[in-house]
């Protein structure tokens, strides 16, 4: 079963209340390590391997988004948004497909005056992914259709297969992207072109995703999990705190007028001056060597 660390930052009462309402069992080693060691999941397995936690989606045979899977996928992204101990997350699938969508047979079931709800909880959930003070990596296989595409661009990058299919197909179901689709892909790859693929509901492949800006990289499928992690770990190099603060510098400035964005990106600097990881990044250039991180 996967465990992972909070550091001493994280308190034990804080750690006990987020426990207490994600079913997770607590071990405390001395002062200094609070081990949360995560209840079996049906649907999302959350793993992690030095500064790199990976979210695998595992619901047989497509990833259609349950309303179960959707609890289980916001339950870990709350997890991860307090863990300190993590500087990059992977998102990827265990199934031919990385996330087809809603499950649709369950929708069908759902009253008219709870599709909102329902509706509205994925898009919390993917909100909430996107807020992330880690930087996120998509890993996509196979489909990502619907809400799956949606769930990758919440992502902060793409790494696809180059088998992919990827498409918000939305409109030809007679309603619209509403997990966040129609804000993100115009953000991320224009205005027309989103409206393009919206409208028509089309789906595209590899190369037109690559070349639209949608994936970062491209690789072939029997690669496509060695790419992702790979990916991580180059990231993983730099120090956390910087990737925390370029990150939020990023996404709270992108939408401002300039003037106030270089105020967001100075104040998200400042918080990178007291660091030791900034005496070591220094320390660590000057001597010629890889730097030794702390995340503090």
């Amino acid at each position: 079963m996967p465990q992972w660390s909070w550091s001493s930052a994280v308190s034990r009462k804080t750690a006990r209340r987020i426990s207490s309402s994600m079913d997770i069992r607590l071990s405390f080693e001395g002062d200094s390590t609070i081990n949360l060691i995560p209840s079996t999941r049906q649907f999302v397995q959350l793993d992690k391997v030095g500064w790199i936690a990976t979210l695998t989606l595992s619901r047989p045979p497509v990833n259609a988004l349950s309303q179960e899977m959707i609890g289980e996928l916001n339950q870990a992204v709350e997890a991860l948004a307090v863990d300190e101990t993590v500087s990059v997350v992977v998102v990827r699938s265990d199934q031919p497909h990385f996330c087809v969508g809603a499950d649709l047979k369950e929708r069908q079931a759902v009253a008219p005056n709870q599709v909102a709800s329902v509706v509205s909880a994925i898009r919390d959930c993917f909100q909430n992914l996107a807020e992330l003070p880690q930087p996120t990596i998509a890993a996509v296989n196979g489909s990502a259709l619907g809400g799956g595409a949606e769930l990758a661009l919440a992502c902060d990058l793409r790494v696809m297969d180059d088998d992919v299919r990827f498409g918000l197909s939305e409109t030809s179901l007679g309603i619209i992207p509403g997990a966040g689709g129609s804000q993100r892909l115009p953000r991320l790859i224009g205005l027309s072109q989103a409206k393009e693929l919206i409208f028509s509901a089309r789906t595209i492949e590899a190369e037109e995703c690559l070349k639209l800006g949608l994936a970062d990289r491209i690789v072939p499928a029997a690669r496509l999990h060695d790419a992702a992690d790979s990916f991580a770990r180059e990231l993983a190099r730099n120090a956390p705190l910087a990737l925390r603060a370029a990150k939020e510098a990023i996404r709270k400035g992108m939408d401002l007028p300039l003037a106030e964005a270089l105020d967001v990106e100075a104040r998200a600097y400042a918080k990178t001056i007291p660091t030791r990881d900034r005496v070591e990044g220094i320390k660590a250039f000057l001597e010629k060597r890889i730097p030794d991180w702390e995340g503090k």
